[in-house]
């Protein structure tokens, strides 16, 4: 499987990923003048993870980016005015002002599906897109990504059941950017690797270093492959860090400094900089001349947005609702008498392998729908968890927190509480 890149290819990623970082930098200084009516949600130090694994599809697949991954938008091709314009709330926005961060797709040309604040939602969701786009004879993937935090929600655990029994193409990306707003990972899990996951449903769960941006687009490319392939979804996780706090209003003071120092240390552009140095990929000119374009492209979109109107309040109206913009149909690439009676005909009767049970009976052979008979499994090991400490609870500890009482319960007789010893 060919995974590698021609040299122009490498200096796109470095352009996109340069230019994910001086937009957000923009978007600071614009939000600091007061002139961005949403929030700022920023990527710094994540923009290998964005553009990696977006570079990975094709023009013909699907991704749904969350907000922090205005680099997967720019290498779809969206313009870094859209993103100026979309933030200061301007008519001229894709959503016409109507939104104040990345909320907004492209459905028609682009294939993108609007980020959502629902975190973990859009996995049920790009499941289904991939699963259409099977049916209907695309021969598309679709891509969604969700953080550590979101990664606990019913959402995220139902969406990617639904990928793994339908082996629906799709690839999750698992951003670990060690922080869920101000919890740590370690708090709010108990596994290091949430790859493993993946496991739970029967999928492939890959780890990538999320600041190494040729590691993290050639595990995307291979996920993509294989999902392509029919060899059903996955699960990357991509280990890297937040290094802001969660929006503009957040310092991040939670964070330890020797952990900010740690990851300043792996930054994602620093480290590609010295990669392609070291290997001849271009030189001081070259990329004096990728720095300047992506300067002067910044220069005219956040001129033409600052420039542009604000909606006028007669138009608030308008198109919140669809009432004919647009003709919903399919767009069938595949034969449809293939999906349809009787050529999509299935016998109803299912093998069971080993009936589904444990022990004996487990090592009878199941009769098949043709009258053979399937080799069974071996039984299960089931291993019980004993010595398994309660959770302590940070807060609210007192006569009718029951882990408190166990713990009492437990603790080896010695002498009395202060206020029942016997005063001589």
């Amino acid at each position: 499987m060919n995974l590698s890149l021609t040299p122009e290819q490498y200096l796109e990623l470095y352009y996109f990923m340069q230019l994910n970082r001086q937009l957000e930098e923009r978007l600071v200084r614009l939000f600091r003048q007061n002139k961005i009516v949403g929030g700022v949600y920023l990527s710094l130090g994540q923009e290998a993870v964005s553009v990696g694994t977006a570079y990975a599809l094709e023009p013909r697949d699907w991704l749904a980016p969350m907000i922090r991954n205005i680099g997967s938008l720019l290498v779809k091709g969206v313009k870094p005015r859209d993103i100026f314009t979309q933030h200061m709330g301007k008519y001229t926005s894709p959503t016409h002002g109507k939104d104040g961060t990345s909320h907004f797709g492209d459905l028609k040309v682009r294939h993108i599906v609007s980020p959502i604040s629902m975190l973990g939602d859009l996995i049920p969701v790009m499941t289904g897109v991939a699963m259409a786009g099977r049916y209907l004879g695309h021969n598309i993937v679709a891509m969604t990504w969700i953080g550590d935090g979101g990664s606990s929600t019913g959402a995220f655990h139902e969406g990617l059941n639904l990928a793994a029994a339908q082996r629906a193409p799709f690839v999750l990306v698992l951003e670990n950017n060690q922080w869920a707003y101000s919890t740590p990972v370690a708090k709010q899990v108990p596994i290091r690797d949430l790859a493993d996951r993946g496991r739970a449903y029967g999928i492939v769960g890959r780890i990538v270093d999320g600041n190494d941006i040729v590691a993290v687009y050639e595990a995307s490319k291979k996920a993509v492959n294989d999902c392509r392939a029919g060899r059903g979804p996955v699960l990357i996780e991509v280990k890297t860090m937040r290094m802001k706090g969660h929006a503009q209003h957040d310092p991040a003071d939670y964070v330890p400094k020797a952990m900010m120092e740690y990851w300043k240390a792996r930054d994602p552009i620093a480290r590609y900089e010295t990669y392609l140095t070291e290997r001849k990929l271009w030189d001081r000119k070259k990329k004096s001349e990728i720095d300047s374009r992506i300067e002067r492209e910044l220069d005219e979109d956040q001129k033409f947005a600052e420039e542009s109107p604000m909606p006028l309040a007669e138009q608030a109206k308008q198109g919140v609702y669809c009432e004919g913009c647009h003709t919903i149909e399919l767009e069938w690439k595949r034969p449809k008498k293939e999906v349809m009676p009787p050529d999509a005909s299935v016998e109803p009767v299912w093998k069971i392998r080993d009936f589904g049970g444990l022990g004996p009976g487990a090592e009878v052979a199941t009769p098949s729908a043709s009258g053979g008979a399937q080799p069974s499994a071996p039984p299960t090991e089931v291993v019980a968890v004993e010595n398994q400490q309660p959770l302590r609870v940070p807060f609210g500890r007192g006569p009718k927190d029951r882990a408190f009482e166990r713990e009492r319960q437990d603790k080896p007789p010695g002498r009395p509480p202060r206020h029942k010893r016997r005063r001589r």
